[in-house]
């Protein structure tokens, strides 16, 4: 099959349908208005935020913008929807706000000039807290009060941070820092939101001496209560503990379970929804403070994608598997909210794959095209982005276009993945790009030799840090791949530094040990225009061009290297930034990626 076309009826396919099958969110609801909910749906065809008044029924759609807008939150007493403005995906703006029920939005910090977004509280009373980013003045935390005439800072450093949380009564903030320098591993500081005098701090990493992390995970909600749940990585994975940050007391939490752990709290602070992330699957359990136990809450087979406990003290999560689409659900049985109109296509189960590796066993999941035999297929390797991210048994309409033509779906969870382990996460420092490349190597030659891939139809590609992975492998692995498909990469590693925003900035510097011109070495080995003369593969690039995190310049030097060397490609350029809000627009590019692989290795 070479055409990207439907049944012989003409009718929609069925790649097409799970595209533009109508999606929610998982709802976030007011603290003190829990009958008001936010969630964001993509039913117009863009993804936007809508209110959902739950006493009524009554859902209303708050944003409209033409690129769509997913950041947003609930004032406590859900009298008001805030939501980030940017310009076409560049990710640099203003806070808004608009009332739940309708009306004018207005800027709800009118003070505070634009900027890159790091982090939100909105606490008792109309209290704010706003993160801020730029490129000159680094990471700086704003309280915005609605009875003073201009927001006060209480927070600046040139290193990035974000906000964490806001305690019950508004007091006390929580700060994630990496003053000490590494992005990859967060310090905790509380400070006193009246003036930003420090409370308590807390430094797995010892002041960058060593490679532990710390996650606020939230307040406890309830007032005077000074305890913290925070997520920390002392046993080699992530695992939630309480920290009092009044008395400085840590509270260790009777868990052993083998995969990392995350945790929030029940409205009530008397128990915590756990959710156990383990081998690309998801499991959730109640974990009573008192008694100090575990019980298993009844969770699919799949991935949990979001879950948060109400005040009835039922749980409602986002659920789906790579064989079933997504749906809110909650633990009474009940489905909480759905999108109306077309319901997206089953897809395909995957299978699990453990390869051998450089640094130890690899995990791939693994799909084959229903009906097609036993192989050997044209197969995908889909790379995921992140890097600190991994693949799980999630749908996904990407992955599930691929299969419906024929081709077998390969993603590898490379070292750099979340998931297993701090060791496999933090060992893409310093070798960036090629040891996750290692490991897909590894993971194709089990491909290839088992008889599920042929080696002459094999596409690598991904987005955002998998497109990056897809241009440095067409590089160094010319003779491996046959078309490489790259959206939204890094293609030139030293012009994407300059130009990408200050957080990345500060991440890039962990990764390699130094900025460009401290360590150029490290940076040329590791991009992919160093590479692109040794490129042999067909190469399809689509970016935004308002991208503030791969930036399109240094994906122009990367095509014009290309152009003059007269290697096939293609270039496909659109008006967003690091990725697309509109389905349409989505389409369109799986249509292009799809017809350029069909093109080249066929179906």
């Amino acid at each position: 099959m070479n055409e990207i076309t439907g049944p012989a009826n003409g009718s929609m396919p069925d790649w097409e349908k799970r595209f533009r099958a109508p999606r929610v969110g998982l709802p976030e609801w007011a603290a003190d208005a829990p009958d008001r909910s936010l969630f964001v749906s993509n039913v117009t065809g863009t993804y936007e935020l809508y209110a959902w008044d739950r006493t009524t029924g009554g859902r209303r759609q708050v944003t409209d913008r033409p690129n769509g807008t997913t950041e947003g939150a609930l004032s406590r007493d859900g009298e008001w929807v805030w939501w980030f403005s940017d310009t076409d995906g560049d990710e640099f703006g203003v806070w808004m706000k608009q009332p739940f029920g309708g009306g004018e939005d207005i800027p709800a910090a009118p003070d505070l000039t634009p900027s890159y977004p790091a982090g939100l509280a909105l606490g008792v009373g109309g209290l704010a807290v706003v993160g801020r980013s730029t490129d000159d003045e680094g990471t700086s935390v704003h309280v915005v009060r609605p009875d003073a005439t201009a927001p006060y800072e209480i927070y600046r450093h040139e290193e990035s941070a974000g906000v964490g949380d806001l305690s019950e009564d508004g007091t006390l903030l929580v700060i994630e820092h990496t003053e000490h320098g590494d992005a990859m591993h967060s310090a905790l500081r509380v400070i006193r939101v009246a003036d930003g005098s420090a409370v308590a701090e807390l430094d797995d990493t010892e002041g960058g001496s060593r490679e532990l992390g710390l996650d606020c995970l939230g307040f406890a909600p309830v007032p005077g209560d000074t305890r913290l749940l925070v997520g920390h990585q002392r046993a080699d994975r992530w695992l939630p503990m309480i920290w009092d940050v009044a008395s400085g007391e840590e509270t260790a939490l009777a868990i052993d379970l083998p995969g990392d752990v995350h945790a929030e709290w029940y409205p009530d602070g008397a128990a915590l929804l756990v959710v156990h992330d383990f081998h690309a699957r998801s499991e959730m359990f109640r974990y009573d403070l008192a008694a100090g136990g575990l019980t298993p809450l009844d969770t699919p087979a799949g991935s949990v994608a979001g879950s948060t406990a109400r005040p009835d003290g039922s749980v409602e999560y986002l659920w789906s598997s790579a064989a079933q689409p997504p749906s809110v659900r909650s633990t009474t049985g009940a489905v909480v909210l759905e999108a109306p109109g077309l319901r997206a296509p089953d897809s395909v189960p995957l299978e699990d794959v453990w390869v051998d590796g450089p640094a130890g066993q690899i995990h791939a999941l693994v799909q084959r095209p229903a009906g097609s035999g036993a192989g050997p297929f044209p197969t995908v390797f889909e790379i995921h982005g992140g890097p600190t991210w991994h693949d799980s048994d999630a749908f996904a309409a990407g992955p599930a276009a691929w299969l419906d033509h024929g081709f077998a779906v390969v993603r590898v969870n490379y070292r750099g993945s979340t998931g297993y382990g701090r060791e496999w996460t933090d060992a893409l420092k310093h070798r960036v790009g090629l040891i996750e490349l290692e490991d897909i190597a590894a993971v194709r030659g089990w491909a290839v030799s088992s008889g599920l891939a042929d080696p002459e139809r094999l596409v690598l590609t991904g987005g955002s840090w998998g497109g990056y992975l897809t241009l440095l492998g067409l590089g160094t692995q010319p003779d491996d791949w046959a078309v490489g498909i790259a959206a939204v990469p890094v293609a030139d590693y030293p012009t994407a530094y300059a130009d990408e925003m200050e957080a990345l900035k500060s991440l890039d510097r962990t990764f390699f040990g130094g900025s460009p011109e401290e360590v150029p070495e490290r940076y040329q080995v590791s991009s992919p225009l160093t590479y692109v003369d040794q490129v042999s593969a067909p190469v399809y690039i689509s970016a935004g061009t308002n991208d503030p995190r791969c930036p399109i310049r240094q994906i122009e030097n990367y095509v014009e290297r290309l152009r003059k060397l007269e290697k096939p490609h293609e270039v496909y350029r659109y008006d967003a930034g690091h990725g697309s809000l509109v389905v349409e627009e989505r389409i369109k590019q799986i249509r292009l990626e799809l017809a350029f692989a069909l093109r080249h290795v066929g179906g």
